[in-house]
C-alpha cells in the first residue's frame, strides 16, 4: 500500500506541462513536491497565491506564505498574490486546468463528500464547492478505507455532498480508478496490492478488465 506521499507522487504524474493546478487541503498539498523538474506548472491556492512551490525546509519557513490549509509554503519566481475574490474568479471562470482534492467519500457515479461530518464542528466548506462546480478535470486523493477498515468508495455517499457527478479519477493507497457510467474502473494497482484486495475494499461497483498493471512510481 502507498502512504500519503506515495499517493501524491502518483498524482503528480497526471500533471502536464503548462497546467494551472489547484491543490486542496491534505494529501493534495504534497503533490507540489513531486512534479517533474522539466515541466512548467502553476499551482494556485484559493487564499490568493499563484505560483506555489514545494514546502520549505526546516528553518526557512515564512509565516506570511501559506496555502489554503494554513501550511507554510514556498513560491516560485514570478509568483503573484491577490485577494480571494480574484482567486475565486479564476476558479469559477474555469481558468484552472486540474483540481486535486481530498475526500471522505466518493460514490460510483462520481459524487464527492469532503467538507463535513455531521456532529463535528467545521469552519465552512472552504473552496471545494466552487472547485467541483467549475473544474472539468478533478482527481481525488484519498485513503481507500477509513480507520475502521470500511470502504470510502461507495455505491452512494452517506455524508453531505460537496459535488454531484464531478469526479473523474481517484488515486488511493491501493489503486488508481477512473469513474465511468458503470462504476469505478480499475486502472492500476499499488505495488504489492492484489486485485482481490482492492475488490474487498471497494463497496461500489468495481470494473476489472484484463491484467491490471502496478503503478509506475
Amino acid at each position: 500500500m502507498l502512504d500519503k506521499n506515495g499517493i501524491a507522487k502518483r498524482i503528480a504524474k497526471e500533471v502536464k506541462d503548462g497546467y494551472y493546478v489547484n491543490l486542496g487541503i491534505g494529501i493534495p498539498t504534497l503533490v507540489a513536491n513531486f512534479v517533474r523538474n522539466d515541466i512548467s506548472v502553476e499551482f494556485q491556492s484559493e487564499n490568493g497565491v499563484l505560483g506555489m512551490g514545494p514546502f520549505p525546509i526546516d528553518g526557512e519557513e515564512d509565516a506570511d506564505l501559506i496555502n489554503a490549509g494554513k501550511q507554510t509554503i514556498t513560491t516560485l519566481p514570478g509568483a503573484s498574490f491577490f485577494d480571494s475574490a480574484l482567486s475565486f474568479s479564476m476558479i469559477r471562470g474555469k481558468h484552472v486546468d486540474l483540481t486535486i482534492l481530498g475526500a471522505m467519500e466518493v460514490s460510483e457515479n462520481g459524487d464527492i463528500a469532503n467538507w463535513k461530518i455531521p456532529g463535528k464542528m467545521v469552519k465552512g466548506m472552504g473552496g471545494a464547492m466552487d472547485l467541483v462546480a467549475s473544474a472539468e478535470n478533478i482527481i481525488v486523493a484519498m485513503m481507500h478505507t477509513n480507520k475502521a477498515g470500511e470502504s470510502k468508495l461507495l455505491k452512494r455517499c452517506t455524508l453531505p455532498l460537496t459535488g454531484v457527478g464531478c469526479v473523474k479519477k481517484i488515486v488511493t493507497n491501493l489503486a488508481v480508478l477512473e469513474v465511468i457510467p458503470e462504476g469505478f474502473k480499475l486502472l492500476e494497482r499499488a505495488p504489492g496490492v492484489s486485485v482481490e484486495a482492492i475488490q474487498n475494499a471497494t463497496e461500489g461497483e468495481l470494473l476489472v478488465e484484463g491484467d491490471i498493471p502496478e503503478m509506475d512510481l
